[in-house]
């Protein structure tokens, strides 16, 4: 969801610390704000601010563009009444925070008292009242049927124990159950997460022992904590989410994907695990469309066509048939769509026509043969085998790869991100503390090497060209973006890296491999993935001479290595698990470019357009737009 002016939220708990930090960060948005408090002195104070900052935004409105309600949030008829008056007030509710929260001041096995202004007056502030407000929220915007956002503010004391407060500590981990508990909200348009921030400078913060926040590297920092509110509330993946944000580590998503591996029953850590049907039946067609090769051309319009055929049947003992969702797109379609991967001589080749086109694909498992145990029809699957630009394929289980979802970014992770995961840490043997240099950065293979190499603790450089690439790379973390349509990487190379890089990751080829040739260092490694310059030439891919390769790399005991995916299909399914274990954590994004294909015949374009040098992150084909709708409401 993005936030624009005229939007509105209620904030309980408004009044002060986070509460007041986020009512006063949505007004600087252009957002009408309602601030629920019990506190009228310091509740009014915010709403004057929020007000006060709206006015870059709006006008004369006739409705004041913030209000300040004087609440009990444990009573639930005066939390009904707030919500009901910022409706009648602004019309509607996008965003929800529940923010109040107090702190115990009585250990709980200390206290003689019946509880009613201590512990259960806690727990009804902290639990009882997120609960009631979540439900209302909730309530309000599937019957205005516009979608919302409610962020439930949690705490890292929700995560592991605080003995210096049990009440608190387990409040606030029912918070945070009860939130991962309503992801199956987003199917009705509203997305429900929770964030656990460690300590932050807020009077209640104030009263911790100071020697345990300094054991956990201080105070967090009031953006820091905007910052994980925000994208809790703009990206549309996170639902049922749970944000923990520390001194540490920084933001995390908890849990891990390893401790998820633990309960949830769909999960497959490899293929010999049964996974659970938990995708929509799907009606086994007669007929479906696919991409063939029929004659060997390195213009991969020319050399294909889109065939209707018929499914052949029943399906072989050890074969899955796979219904295709989304397909990606590879430069080296060009190489297979003119033989260039087939062995033998040109006659040879010429004898397979025609055959399928496409080599990397997400789906789900339409129907398995007899022998088949370890996959289970509605499975979501990738694979990496020919024949991906189809409806349908038929595919050996043993080639399937199990994934938690059918997702474009998983496509990217196949072909793009394998290639950056693997060949980095085998060919590259990247270390820490390295200088690290990604040609054509922006595409679908540079973004996830830039990302790999930054969170191995390096320097990274990456190269590209035009404007919105290197706004990707910069927002990416590379340190030094060379955006080669404004200035000359050989001179930035010569001028701010004398000593040279260690490793470079090269994907272009022709002049680019010379230069990056020249600008390794001592004992550097020069990692070849592709050399896309060379693949669209009049007469395809031409193989070049390197004179002087030899004497170069032997005077500065170099290593130019190759490196081609396939020859490593043993290490496809771990690197694949870390490659979503850090994409699930929110230490990986997958960019995917804006552009649409849909459909099977689309893809043709989709290769036209990743050859065209326009495209920014991972190009990917919808093969069928009406399933891809289904899956993303589950």
């Amino acid at each position: 969801m993005e936030l624009k002016p005229g939007m509105s939220a209620l904030v309980t708990g408004g009044a002060s610390g986070i509460g007041k930090a986020l009512c006063i960060a949505f007004a600087q948005k252009g957002l009408f704000v309602t601030v629920v408090d019990f506190s009228e002195e310091y509740g009014r104070e915010v709403a004057s601010l929020v007000q006060k900052e709206n006015k870059k935004f709006h006008g004369d409105l006739g409705v004041p563009s913030a209000i300040f309600i004087k609440c009990d949030v444990s009573n639930s008829d005066d939390l009904v009444a707030a919500f009901e008056k910022h409706v009648h007030t602004y019309g509607g509710l996008d965003i929800c925070i529940n923010c109040a929260g107090i702190a115990n001041k009585t250990l709980v096995y200390d206290d003689i008292s019946d509880g009613i202004r201590t512990w259960r007056h806690a727990i009804n502030v902290n639990f009882v009242a997120v609960i009631d407000g979540t439900r209302i929220a909730s309530q309000i915007m599937r019957s205005l049927k516009k979608p919302g956002v409610i962020i439930n503010i949690g705490s890292a004391a929700g995560l592991y124990p605080m003995y210096a407060d049990p009440i608190y500590s387990g409040t606030k981990g029912g918070v945070v159950l009860f939130t991962r508990s309503l992801a199956p909200l987003k199917r009705h348009g509203v997305r429900v997460n929770v964030l656990c921030p460690e300590f932050v400078q807020t009077n209640m913060a104030e009263q911790i022992n100071r020697k345990i926040v300094d054991a956990t590297g201080g105070f967090l920092k009031m953006e820091e904590i905007i910052e994980g509110a925000f994208e809790l509330i703009k990206d549309e993946s996170k639902a049922g989410a749970c944000l923990w944000i520390t001194k540490r580590k920084g933001m995390e998503y908890w849990p891990t994907p390893e401790e998820q591996r633990k309960y949830l029953l769909n999960y497959t850590k490899s293929k010999g695990t049964v996974t659970n049907n938990v995708f929509p039946s799907i009606q086994t067609p007669e007929f479906f469309e696919k991409i063939v090769v029929h004659t060997l051309s390195h213009n991969f319009r020319n050399a294909t066509r889109l065939d209707r055929v018929r499914l052949r049947l029943p399906i072989e003992p050890q074969n899955v048939l796979v219904k295709i969702i989304y397909a990606g797109v590879n430069a080296s379609d060009v190489n297979y769509s003119s033989g260039r991967y087939f062995s033998g001589s040109a006659k040879e080749t010429a004898a397979r026509l025609p055959f399928d086109a496409g080599f990397e694909a997400v789906g789900i498992v339409a129907s398995v043969g007899d022998a088949v145990r370890h996959i289970k029809v509605g499975s979501p699957v990738a694979l990496m085998t020919f024949g991906s630009y189809a409806e349908f394929t038929m595919v050996p289980a043993k080639h399937l790869l199990p994934v938690p979802r059918p997702d474009p970014e998983v496509v990217a992770m196949l072909t793009s991100g394998l290639t950056a995961s693997i060949s980095l840490e085998k060919a590259g043997q990247m270390a820490s503390g390295q200088t690290v240099l990604v040609t054509a950065a922006a595409g679908g293979t540079g973004q996830f090497a830039v990302q790999l190499a930054k969170l191995a603790g390096n320097k990274v450089i990456a190269t590209c060209g035009g404007e919105s690439k290197a706004a990707l790379l910069a927002s990416l973390g590379v340190d030094r973006v060379i955006n080669y349509q404004h200035e000359k990487i050989k001179d930035v190379l010569k001028k701010e890296f004398p000593r040279g890089i260690d490793v470079i990751y090269e994907s272009v080829g022709g002049d680019m491999f010379d230069l990056c040739l020249n600008a390794l260092a001592v004992h550097g490694r020069l990692v070849v993935i592709g050399m896309i310059s060379q693949y669209q030439g009049e007469v395809g891919w031409k193989p070049k001479n390197y004179t002087g390769l030899c004497e170069k790399i032997l005077a500065k005991s170099q290593t130019v290595a190759g490196f081609f995916l396939v020859q490593y299909a043993h290490l496809w399914q771990e690197h694949l698990d870390k490659l979503f274990q850090l994409y699930a954590s929110g230490k990986l994004k997958v960019s995917l470019d804006p552009k649409k294909f849909m459909g099977v015949a689309s893809a043709v374009d989709a290769v036209e357009y990743l050859h065209s040098g326009k495209s920014v992150g991972k190009v990917v084909v919808c093969i069928d737009p009406a399933y891809s709708q289904t899956l993303a409401k589950l």
